[in-house]
This record gives structure tokens, C-alpha cells and sequence, in this order.
């Protein structure tokens, strides 16, 4: 494969996984969502969103996409004739999920249009490690294998330092919260992540895709520790949904609840995108699972606590 020069990124982790590598000076074009690292944010966006999310409620913002997709429309618009002026000779995307990007159909579609045969790498990581092998698939792409042999290296060695450390006696058992209305737990390699730092994940599934359960079943699983991830939300954004969780009924007498042990996280940059602070986000399971009820949040999370006697929640942010 001839090495790209001139790489079309539709997918923010790929962005970060090119920049992690050294590929960052090869990347002419992004989505609208790329924001990580910042020099990524002064490139062209070739794709748009259709719907207005800013400020709209997660139920709203669910009704939207469910409509979409039954119209047989995407939630994204890919600018062809943007994509075509930056001439690239390689683009970068995935068929996981048609939420995090624009379609593969669509993409497949914009290329044929182009001169030329430009390829199309997909990346379809659903655990861990093919994370790690994705980097190294996007060196090899790129050119820059050594770059991706360093940065997967780096990220496995972590992994595997937490993952080496004594787990909490009993395992703490985890509910991931992906969206809240309606509710969905995390899944692919959400629940591995789990595992490696130390819990047990009550509802969610290795490799399998996230799913839509009921707040019966939140109840019924007895949570341990309850970490509100909600997919493309940041920090600052997950904490104005806690306190429509924390008024659903039984959320009180939850143990997560009694021992301050619900964590609101930037689950846009460390659990949503299949790149590098993928191990941060690892990171951030651990300082939780192992600690002893006082440690202060750990970095992209906050803990939220909420004594049953009051309505005022008392919220610890940490910097980002």
C-alpha cells in the first residue's frame, strides 16, 4: 500500500489516532465533531449535522435519530463538493454505528464521485485491543508505522498495568449509562473496560452493542458504582442530566447512591471514541473502583452526591 499524503478523517477517533501517530501533518480534512487535539479544530469540515443537539433534551434528540433512520435519511451531511476540493488520496471511517458517523453507504457513494481510486479504510473495533490494532492499521496506511507501533505500544502497556493491579474485594458491580431517555448501557469494549479496572459490569455485554434497558432493570442489578457516560457529551453537559436520573424512583436507596459512588464522566473523550484516551477512560474506572469513598474524582469526572434527605446535590467537579 503507498503511504496517504492527503487523508480525509470522518471519524474524531480517527483524528486523534492520526495525530497520536505523527500523521497529524497529513490530515487536510474532519467532521464538525473533531475537537481533539486542537489543531484539529482549524481544519475543514466535510460533514454537518441535520439536527440541532445543542441544548436539546437526550429524548428529543433520540426521537430525531429513530426518525431519521426510518425516513431512511442520515443525521449527517457529507459536503461532496468540499471533499473533493481538498483532493485527498485516502479517507477514514467505520460501519460500527451510523450515529457516530456519516454513513458508510453515503461514504462509498461521495467516493465513487471522486477521480481517481481513492481507498477507504473502516475501523471496526469492538474490544480493547483491536483499538490498539486499529492505530497500528492507520500507521500502516499512513506511513507511519513506527509513530502507530509507539502509540499502541504506550496504550497496551497501560491497559496492562491496570489490568495487572488486585482487584477490589468484592468486585464492585458497575452500570455504564450511555443515554438516559431512553435509558441505554454501554457495550462493545465499555464492559471489558470494567473488567480490567477492577469491576463487574451488571448489564452490559463484552463486545456486544450497547442496549436499551428499562430503570427497572438499572434497579434490579444492585450498582455498586453507577457512571453516567453519555455518548458525545462532555463533562459539563452529563452533569446537567444527573439530577433527572436522581429523581427517578429507587435512585435514593441505590448503594451506588448511599456511598457517593455515582460518577458523571466526559464520555465524548474517553469512552465513546475508539482511540488513544480510550485508556484514560480506563484510567478513570480504576481511580473509582479502587477507591476508598474519599479520594477526589478523578480527571474528566465528577462525583455527584446526593444525601436522601435533600433535594440540593452537592457536585465535586475536577479540571479537565
Amino acid at each position: 500500500m503507498i503511504a496517504a499524503a492527503r487523508v480525509v478523517s470522518l471519524l474524531p477517533s480517527a483524528t486523534e489516532i492520526l495525530f497520536a501517530i505523527g500523521a497529524g501533518d497529513r490530515v487536510v480534512g474532519v467532521t464538525h465533531e473533531c475537537d481533539h487535539p486542537a489543531a484539529a479544530r482549524d481544519l475543514p469540515a466535510v460533514t454537518s449535522s441535520v439536527m440541532a443537539t445543542h441544548g436539546a433534551a437526550p429524548g428529543d434528540i433520540d426521537r430525531h435519530i429513530h426518525a431519521a433512520r426510518h425516513a431512511g435519511s442520515s443525521i449527517y451531511r457529507l459536503d461532496e463538493a468540499a471533499l473533493a476540493r481538498l483532493e485527498p488520496d485516502l479517507l477514514i471511517t467505520q460501519e460500527l454505528c451510523d450515529v457516530c458517523a456519516v454513513a458508510y453507504s453515503e461514504v462509498r457513494g461521495a467516493v465513487r464521485r471522486l477521480p481517481g481510486d481513492v481507498p477507504v479504510l473502516s475501523l471496526e473495533p469492538g474490544s480493547v485491543e483491536e483499538i490498539c490494532s486499529s492505530v497500528e492499521e492507520v500507521g500502516v496506511a499512513t506511513g507511519c508505522v513506527d509513530g502507530a507501533a509507539r502509540a499502541a505500544a504506550a496504550m497496551r502497556r497501560r491497559i496492562a498495568e491496570i489490568g495487572a493491579q488486585d482487584p477490589p474485594d468484592p468486585r464492585p458491580r458497575v452500570v455504564c449509562i450511555e443515554w438516559t431517555d431512553p435509558l441505554m448501557v454501554g457495550g462493545h469494549w465499555v464492559p471489558e473496560l470494567v473488567r480490567i479496572a477492577g469491576g463487574i459490569d451488571a448489564l452490559g455485554e463484552e463486545g456486544a452493542p450497547s442496549r436499551y434497558v428499562s430503570w427497572d432493570e438499572v434497579i434490579e442489578s444492585r450498582p455498586d458504582v453507577m457512571v453516567l457516560m453519555p455518548c458525545g457529551y462532555d463533562l459539563g453537559r452529563t452533569l446537567e442530566l444527573v439530577p433527572e436520573v436522581a429523581s427517578r424512583p429507587g435512585f435514593d436507596d441505590l448503594e451506588c447512591t448511599r456511598a457517593g459512588r455515582v460518577l458523571a464522566v466526559d464520555g465524548s473523550a474517553y469512552f465513546s471514541r475508539p482511540g488513544p484516551r480510550i485508556v484514560h477512560g480506563l484510567e478513570i474506572l480504576a481511580a473509582v473502583l479502587h477507591s476508598r469513598g474519599c479520594d477526589p474524582p478523578p480527571a474528566g469526572g465528577a462525583y455527584w452526591n446526593q444525601p436522601a434527605t435533600s433535594r440540593t446535590a452537592l457536585i465535586v467537579p475536577t479540571a479537565l
